[in-house]
């Protein structure tokens, strides 16, 4: 019984060795794996970078779009506003005018 768990525990010691065995040629296989994996992660997360920034450039430049037409609207805006108190003001005073006239 004693010899026979003996060469069972042997048999299994000699066939997890025999398993472990890698080659230089296994390990330089895994070494060019990893670089390969490696290389596109690298290449995916530059990829991801670059379109980030191409968003946001874009919404930057929409978002000075925006702000330079609000700004000509409201620049348009108050020209009109104060034309148009201009001309109030005017017939304002021309009415003013007349009557002061008229009570001399």
């Amino acid at each position: 019984m004693k010899f026979s768990t003996v060469m069972v525990i042997g048999a299994g010691v000699i066939a997890l060795g025999a398993c472990n065995k890698k080659t230089g040629g296994n390990n330089a296989a895994s070494n060019i794996e990893a670089n390969a994996e490696n290389r596109a992660e690298n290449v995916t997360a530059a990829a991801n970078n670059e379109a980030s920034n191409i968003m946001n450039r874009a919404e930057n430049e929409a978002s000075a779009v925006k702000n330079a037409g609000e700004n000509e609207a409201s620049a348009i805006k108050n020209s009109a506003e104060n034309k148009a108190d201009a001309v109030k003001n005017s017939s304002s005073n021309a009415a003013s005018n007349s009557s002061d006239k008229k009570s001399k």
